[in-house]
């Protein structure tokens, strides 16, 4: 809004002086036109897929961890075999 002010100022001799000012108001502040959302979604986005990532490798990371320790259950169970075949090759021979 602008407003303007006229003073008129007459001296003892009869002389008038007039001065006048033109008041603005301050501009409104400008926005950085969107850089700081901008920004703040990037950053977003940025966390949102290192989390991905890290999920994804803690995820083939407990496959891993699953499947040593199945081929484990295995070697077990393999050799419980060959105990039970020694034992039976044992007894046939013993008879």
């Amino acid at each position: 809004m602008t407003e303007e002010r006229i003073t008129r100022v007459e001296t003892p001799e009869g002389n008038t002086h007039v001065r006048t000012e033109v008041i603005r108001d301050a501009e409104p502040a400008r926005s950085g036109g969107g850089m700081a959302t901008a920004l703040i979604v990037l950053v977003a986005v940025a966390v949102l897929i290192g989390a991905f990532v890290l999920m994804q490798g803690q995820d083939a990371e407990i496959a891993k961890d699953n499947a040593v320790a199945g081929a484990a259950d295995s070697v077990g169970n393999a050799a419980e075999s060959i105990g039970n075949a020694a034992d039976q090759a044992a007894e046939k021979i013993a008879n």
